[in-house]
């Protein structure tokens, strides 16, 4: 059959299960948007309020879903307007496709009206782009960038297409939709061997796991792997949900503002077992005193990992979910009492504390586990709340906190929010939010609204930028240069203004009746929480310092 290019577009996306795009038209894209007009039965466009705001909600909807986010902008600002969003995808490792209009084919090179080189200004920041200049080759490039989002390490890939080879006809050949593999050709008999020695001779054994687990879909895997080693777990705060935070042998977070026993056990551990996860420097700290007892296994399915930050004395290339059903099957039963005793003391003497009688985040993520029992999907922009959510919520199950782990975005939240909720109408969405980071994009309350999405927002509201205030208080002497932000803005009538039910929280009492109250509204929520400015997320490892020099609670100075 022929059709035009942007049909045969809307197609192929039908092809791959797309259900849902996020997108702003513009000129570019008006043969696209009139495309999808006549398919609107078979897709739903989320129109957002920025198309930073869709690059995050697809990446928010991938995050929730398991399946690829796609977003959609016009040419010029309205592709550059992606870059941070797709950024963001790509140094987490979520599957996203991204899709730009650019101007017609004779004018490209030419400084033409709202032209960027969009390829160029991605390809840094994506597995892999594409421009489309003919349209013959239209088809087959969304059926291959779909397969390579998915494959391997997961990540966002962008298609630019000229308005031109939108309005051109061609002939549409269906195609079924080609599954991705999972890879595993480097899965070999020594290669498992080899780990499996290092792992039943170890003593004092500590499993690090992160997103790569969650990727792949190997929670179940993970788990049978802890428990036959009965061995303690860390996460990275990508890995949170990968493992039950309520099981006995969780630690908590690793790196910075990773838990005293986490950091402690890494220091102690004879081997440290590396399951999707990249080393990074939030994790690693000090690299000469990282694990210095241990000898590292890293199992991942980017080859690029390895050895990149940390060196390793073994690793296994290929998908976690396939390499851990293979190990599961050697690992021997081994005594290692006196080591998960030595686990439990520093757990005990350790513990993360809900203190004082003021409101508090932590007081306030308590009770947002209590009241949803743990079965909530939270998202969160970027500071000292993101912390201390993946610190005092307790997630239980993958997919359940969706955050910016690697870019850091602040700005993230609210977008990736409304596409998480999109992605699974039936759990309660939760974004915790700074006033700082909550600023950015809060323009998207208005998508909120429009489409009814019942997502609550709850800001920390410290009047500053927290954890840039938190570096300046330990490290720069306490001189605030540009973080307090005490700018008068009313949240409770700015969510009244775009629609949304405001409720101010400033007493710790009134904290679950309010929370009660926003659970029970079938709307868009924001939640002001006053709390302190000098309230500190801790643990935290200061700069330079190795993960056994983590600043406490109990602590007088920065480096013990």
């Amino acid at each position: 059959m022929r059709l035009t290019g942007a049909e045969i577009l809307v197609e192929c996306l039908l092809e791959q299960g797309v259900d849902t795009i996020f997108g702003f038209p513009g000129g570019a894209v008006l043969n696209i948007y009139d495309a999808l007009y006549k398919y609107q039965d078979k897709i739903r466009h989320i129109l957002t309020s920025h198309e930073q705001g869709a690059a995050h909600a697809a990446d928010g909807y991938a995050r929730a879903s398991g399946k690829v986010g796609v977003c959609l902008a016009t040419s010029g600002p309205g592709a550059t307007n992606l870059v941070t969003g797709i950024a963001t995808a790509y140094m987490d490792s979520i599957p996203m496709v991204a899709i730009t209009g650019n101007v017609p084919l004779n004018l490209l090179g030419k400084d033409s009206f709202q032209e960027v080189d969009i390829t160029g200004i991605t390809m840094p920041i994506t597995k892999h782009n594409f421009i489309v200049k003919n349209i013959d080759d239209l088809a087959h490039t969304v059926r291959r960038a779909f397969k390579i989002a998915q494959e391997g390490r997961p990540g966002p890939v962008l298609i630019d297409i000229p308005k031109d080879i939108t309005a051109q006809v061609a002939e549409y050949v269906p195609a079924a939709k080609e599954e991705p593999e999972r890879f595993t050709e480097y899965i070999s008999e020594s290669a498992i061997a080899k780990a499996l020695e290092l792992i039943n001779q170890s003593e004092k054994p500590v499993i690090y796991a992160g997103g790569g687990v969650i990727a792949s879909g190997a929670a179940e895997e993970l788990k049978e792997l802890v428990e036959k080693l009965n061995a303690p777990v860390t996460l990275s705060l990508m890995g949170m949900g990968a493992f039950p935070a309520t099981h006995e042998l969780f630690t908590g977070m690793v790196g910075m503002h990773g838990t005293k026993t986490s950091n402690m056990a890494v220091t102690e551990c004879d081997l440290l077992i590396a399951i999707g996860a990249r080393f990074s420097d939030r994790v690693v700290s000090k690299l000469e005193r990282f694990a210095p007892k241990a000898r590292i296994l890293h199992i991942d399915v980017d080859a690029a990992e390895v050895n990149k930050n940390v060196r390793v004395a073994r690793s296994i290339i290929g998908d976690v979910k396939a390499v851990l059903q293979r190990l599961n099957q050697g690992v021997e039963p081994k005594d290692r009492s006196q080591w998960l005793a030595y686990i439990r003391d520093l757990k005990e003497r350790y513990p993360l504390r809900i203190a004082g009688s003021e409101l508090t985040p932590q007081y306030i993520l308590n009770k947002i586990y209590e009241l949803t029992k743990g079965d909530a999907i939270l998202a969160t922009e970027v500071g000292q709340h993101q912390i201390w959510t993946a610190q005092y919520y307790k997630f239980t199950k993958p997919r359940t906190l969706i955050t910016s782990g690697g870019l850091g975005t602040m700005g993230f939240g609210l977008g990736a929010s409304l596409g998480a909720q999109l992605a699974r109408p039936d759990k309660r969405v939760i974004n915790i939010a700074g006033d700082g980071s909550f600023r950015m994009n809060l323009n998207e309350l208005a998508t909120a609204v429009e489409y009814n999405l019942p997502v609550i927002i709850v800001i920390m509201n410290n009047h500053a930028l927290g954890m840039v205030r938190q570096w300046q208080n330990l490290f720069y002497d306490s001189r605030f240069s540009q973080t307090t932000l005490d700018r008068g803005t009313d949240f409770v009538k700015l969510a009244e203004a775009f629609g949304a039910a405001g409720f101010n929280l400033t007493r710790r009492e009134d904290t679950e009746a309010v929370l009660e109250k926003a659970l029970s509204l079938n709307r868009p929520v924001v939640i002001n929480c006053e709390i302190n400015r000098d309230l500190k997320v801790l643990p935290m490892v200061p700069p330079g310092a190795a993960l056994e020099d983590v600043i406490v609670e109990d602590d007088e100075s920065p480096i013990h």
